[in-house]
């Protein structure tokens, strides 16, 4: 077995036996990486609290077939901004099933691990609830699937847009109604937020609005993904 080192996110846990765990990573270099942590339920174990999601940690593992070893773990970022509320915490769950869906097994994907810890880092500081449909909307991009927003997908018009066909190609005017019904703040910060304007996105206050590209996002992240995603029931029931 050859030793590496690498960066990555704890994106879920699974134990093994009596005192082991088996850890997923998104990692920048490898890709999604799934590792055993020999003794890490242990109680006097070197690193356990290190292991867990969503946490950003050094990482030093041999190379197996199927699963690597974990031999070293440094923390970089334990995120505990997180960690001091529920709702945030679900909030960064939902991501972390979202890059465990979409990330391949060792195949390198360092765009995805970039975006996944910047947002992690920005729901943080700050505790909005744009960041998830952000970071699903920025995920869709990635995967070359990001939706016209900036005009009708059918007819070209730029203004009077009103529904979101999220299992065709975009957005639609109300002369080629399609899908789900999109407000026109709605429809604002869905072109904000994949037009490189982000971060005034962000910092725009919370308002119903928010929930509906919230829900518009998720919805169309699932449907690229042809399953439904766990974390997100247990955040609206939050």
């Amino acid at each position: 077995m050859s030793l590496y080192r690498e960066r990555g996110v704890v994106l879920r846990t699974h134990k093994l036996g009596e005192a082991d765990r088996i850890i997923t990573f998104m990692t920048r270099g490898r890709g999604k990486v799934r590792a055993v942590a020999k003794g890490v339920r242990k109680t006097k174990s070197r690193f356990g609290g290190r292991l867990e999601p969503p946490s950003h940690v050094d990482l030093q593992l041999y190379e197996g077939r199927e699963l690597d070893i974990v031999t070293q773990v440094e923390t970089l970022d334990h995120f505990g901004g997180l960690r001091e509320e529920y709702e945030r915490l679900a909030r960064a769950v939902a991501m972390l099933e979202a890059t465990d869906q979409i990330a391949l097994e060792r195949e390198a994907n360092p765009q995805l691990y970039k975006m996944l810890v910047g947002a992690l880092r920005a729901l943080a500081d700050r505790d909005t609830p744009l960041v998830v449909p952000a970071f699903f909307l920025k995920v869709l991009a990635l995967e070359g699937f990001r939706p016209q927003v900036d005009e009708c997908a059918v007819c070209g018009a730029e203004n009077g847009l009103v529904s979101w066909a999220i299992e065709e190609d975009g957005l639609r005017c109300s002369a080629h109604r399609q899908g789900a019904p999109i407000g026109p703040e709605a429809v604002g910060m869905l072109q904000r937020i994949l037009g490189g304007q982000l971060g005034d996105a962000l910092n725009e206050p919370v308002s119903p609005h928010t929930t509906e590209l919230d829900q518009l996002a998720t919805k169309a992240l699932e449907h690229h993904l042809e399953r439904r995603l766990r974390s997100i029931a247990t955040l609206h029931r939050s």
